[in-house]
């Protein structure tokens, strides 16, 4: 048991993250219904942001903001990679909106966001 409470205190962050991404393609996979697909890939884009957040964390590590008093740069963490999921985080809204918007227009042309409906519809 004492082997289990320290794997989910040091690399439990990370099992969660796995559960959340393939939570994200079991429902991208199985889901016949676009606004559902929609979400399991927001989720899937969530799962990735956190494991680079994770990733860019080390024990004992100062915010990047330089302090005289702090002399050797390993004490800091590294900021890219919040920086590059703060510019994810921006690309994932921008592609939601678009898939959104094209849900949207899927729904006012085939009257229906079902892919075996829309398949259906569009074969005619």
């Amino acid at each position: 048991m004492g082997a289990l409470n320290e794997f989910l205190q040091t690399k439990g962050i990370y099992t969660l993250v796995m559960i959340l991404f393939f939570l994200g393609v079991y429902g991208m996979v199985l889901s016949k219904n676009y606004m559902k697909k929609l979400m399991a890939m927001n989720v899937m884009q969530v799962a990735v942001i956190f494991f680079f957040l994770c990733l860019g964390q080390k024990e004992g590590g100062m915010i990047p903001i330089f302090d005289p008093n702090i002399p050797h740069a390993a004490s800091y963490i590294n900021p890219l990679p919040h920086c590059l999921m703060l510019t994810a985080i921006v690309v994932s809204l921008g592609t939601t909106g678009v898939a959104i918007a094209l849900l949207m227009r899927i729904k006012e042309v085939y009257g229906s966001v079902e892919e075996v409906e829309v398949i259906r519809r569009a074969s005619k």
